[in-house]
């Protein structure tokens, strides 16, 4: 018999009932996206796919989906945009059954020195990566509220605590994804609404090409290694039903937070 576990609001479902569960990611047809997908779609979650531009992509996560033994549909949007994203979300709640969940990946990298980064490219990065956030939380949370709870993960970067070269852009935003969720989360904690923070590590996507280390023994690494992939996303579906954390910034690596 499946074990039961307790849903947002508090009461008793299924593990194996897909239909009380469903989750939309945003950022889906990207490399950490599609396996995040594949592990809630693992565990029996209905998963929303988020791309904006990139559908073949997004579609290669959907049927990962499937082939996995989960269920669930594609959505564009440009998290960039308010309306966008509200009509995104107005979606994804006619489709998706409840309770929901809600995993904030989309993002975009650069790579420049501050004396050298260019606006056009620094305000690219800030609002899709932080503005983004912000207009998916936004659109998301009333939701979650009306409902009685729900849970939401947003993909930070441990540059955004601690810098790095070359990436003046891409560690403001992250950076202030740490504000946002902290004050999210103290917000909409009396609806029983959680909202953490999640450093996935270095994993080659696209996003991480060009940045990433090559050939080192990644000496500021405990281990002396990155976290691999599916153990990163098999811990964001944990902790998406974890009914008391909130507020929290959580490292998937072995380097100080």
């Amino acid at each position: 018999m499946a074990s039961p576990i307790r849903n947002a609001s508090g009461k008793r479902t299924s593990s194996r009932n897909p239909g009380r569960r469903s989750v939309l990611v945003t950022g889906a047809s990207g490399g950490i996206g599609r396996a995040i997908c594949r592990a809630f779609a693992a565990a029996g979650w209905y998963v929303g796919v988020h791309y904006h531009r990139r559908k073949a992509e997004a579609e290669k996560t959907l049927r990962a989906v499937r082939v996995t033994g989960g269920t669930g549909g594609l959505l564009q949007a440009d998290v960039r945009e308010a309306e966008s994203v509200r009509l995104m979300i107005e979606a994804f709640l006619k489709k998706a059954p409840r309770p929901m969940a809600f995993i904030c990946n989309a993002g975009v990298g650069a790579s420049s020195l501050v004396l050298r980064q260019q606006e056009e490219e620094w305000m690219s990065v800030v609002h899709t990566n932080l503005t983004g956030a912000f207009h998916c939380l936004q659109s998301v949370a009333p939701a979650l509220c009306a409902q009685g709870g729900g849970s939401i993960v947003v993909i930070g970067s441990h540059a955004g605590s601690h810098g790095s070269t070359g990436q003046a852009a891409y560690a403001a935003s992250k950076a202030g994804l740490i504000g946002l969720v902290k004050t999210a989360a103290q917000e909409w904690g009396p609806q029983n609404v959680r909202v953490n923070l999640v450093l996935p590590g270095w994993h080659r996507t696209g996003l991480s090409e060009g940045a990433m280390p090559e050939g080192h023994d990644w000496p500021d690494h405990a281990l002396r290694r990155p976290p691999a992939l599916e153990e990163v996303a098999r811990t964001i579906v944990h902790m998406t039903q974890l009914n008391d954390l909130s507020g929290q910034v959580w490292n998937c690596d072995s380097r100080d937070l």
